[in-house]
């Protein structure tokens, strides 16, 4: 009857509320205006700001603090281009925000997560929460603070209450999952001894490897960044005191989980799609465009491409498996061609989610964190698992 009466865009809207209504609600905006006092705050000198939806029942001591990816700017004129985007002002940002997934409030589709705090951090600095440069360039006027915005989002949690926590994760996404692995050692040291701290990083595993030139795209890059924004001082001390000749490649995961005390799980496609098309066969290193059609879709790749990506594939296995494989770590490696995959419902644990062994991702991490059972999945290589998505999954993740 109230369909019959409203037009037909109210009734659609009313169907697009009702059904993140049913995934999780959307989750309204938290700016942190007394951070910037502290000088935290995005590229364009804006305050950071997250979502907050807040735990109930058994999870009300329970916290995950879930960081955004998309990418990083490695140059004054990236950086500028990101300043005017969501992803480098809070000026940008959507009021509200869709939970869904690892985040979703809902108990059937987040059986071990639904009722905990769950907060989502918005990415507006361009270094995975890295950099740190005091000095402000007043002919371009952008702040590189990334380390400050997350030190300040913390301290703001800690005082609403995750001080007190019982069970608390740090997890991102891509650029974010790569933070969830370079914060995680600093995370478990705020909270108290008897509070349960695991990470998860999903689609943050990023692969020191060569390009299809036989170049180092991603190292240079990386270099990059991390010049730009002063992170050097800010990734764990525990992997630059081993890597002193050149510590930045402690933005590299397979250095910094060597010596990581954290419990973390790796969600991550061994095929990750950002990292084909970026770290593999970035445009830079493909000047004749043979890899455009293969990196954009694997069936279309030749017999000798398959070949260089099931050898990626075989280096990103030997990185994450050689980084430490203690019992205190999980991880779900499929053979899709996907990346961030805990933050959509699609491919956390709806009927058609990716399954590695028959086990979804939702049950694999909650396997994982609660202890019910180790959880080491490693699925068998493309194109053997009948339940990847037919399309890529990723995220809007900027290319590089």
């Amino acid at each position: 009857m109230v369909g019959a009466r409203l037009p037909q865009w109210l009734s659609l809207l009313v169907y697009v509320l009702i059904l993140l209504k049913a995934e999780g609600g959307s989750v309204g905006i938290t700016y942190l205006q007394d951070a910037v006092a502290k000088g935290a705050v995005c590229l364009d000198g804006s305050p950071p700001a997250y979502h907050f939806d807040k735990g109930f029942g058994t999870g009300v001591n329970n916290w995950l603090v879930h960081m955004e990816g998309g990418g990083w700017c490695e140059s004054v004129e990236t950086c500028l281009s990101r300043m005017k985007t969501d992803l480098g002002s809070s000026k940008q940002m959507v009021k509200q925000f869709g939970f869904s997934g690892l985040l979703s409030g809902q108990q059937k589709s987040n059986p071990d997560f639904y009722n905990w705090n769950r907060i989502k951090v918005r990415y507006c600095d361009g270094s995975s929460f890295s950099g740190d440069v005091e000095a402000v360039n007043p002919a371009n006027n952008l702040f590189f603070r990334g380390n400050r915005i997350w030190e300040a989002i913390i301290d703001d949690l800690l005082a609403k209450g995750m001080r007190n926590a019982k069970n608390a994760i740090l997890s991102g996404c891509s650029a974010g999952g790569l933070a969830s692995i370079l914060h995680c050692d600093r995370f478990r040291a705020l909270l108290p001894a008897t509070t349960k701290v695991k990470c998860i990083s999903d689609a943050g595993f990023f692969l020191h490897a060569k390009d299809v030139s036989g170049g180092q795209h991603i190292e240079n890059f990386y270099g990059q960044v991390a010049k730009l924004h002063g992170s050097v001082k800010n990734l764990p001390a525990s992997c630059t005191s081993r890597m002193r000749m050149r510590p930045e490649l402690c933005f590299f995961p397979q250095y910094v989980v060597q010596t990581m005390q954290t419990p973390i799980f790796f969600i991550n496609a061994a095929y990750d799609s950002w990292q084909i098309k970026n770290i593999l066969a970035p445009s830079d290193a493909d000047s004749g465009k043979a890899w455009k059609s293969c990196k954009h879709d694997l069936k279309k790749c030749t017999t000798e491409q398959l070949k260089v990506i099931q050898d990626f594939r075989a280096q990103f296995l030997s990185a994450l498996t050689g980084a430490g494989n203690s019992s205190s770590r999980g991880m779900f490696i499929d053979s899709c061609y996907a990346h961030c995959q805990a933050g959509k419902q699609i491919t956390w644990s709806s009927n058609n989610s990716p399954a590695v062994g028959n086990t979804k991702i939702a049950k694999a991490v909650g396997d994982w964190y609660y202890e019910r059972s180790p959880v080491q999945k490693i699925d068998c290589p493309y194109p053997c698992n009948p339940t990847c998505p037919k399309t890529d999954s990723e995220s809007q993740v900027p290319d590089i």
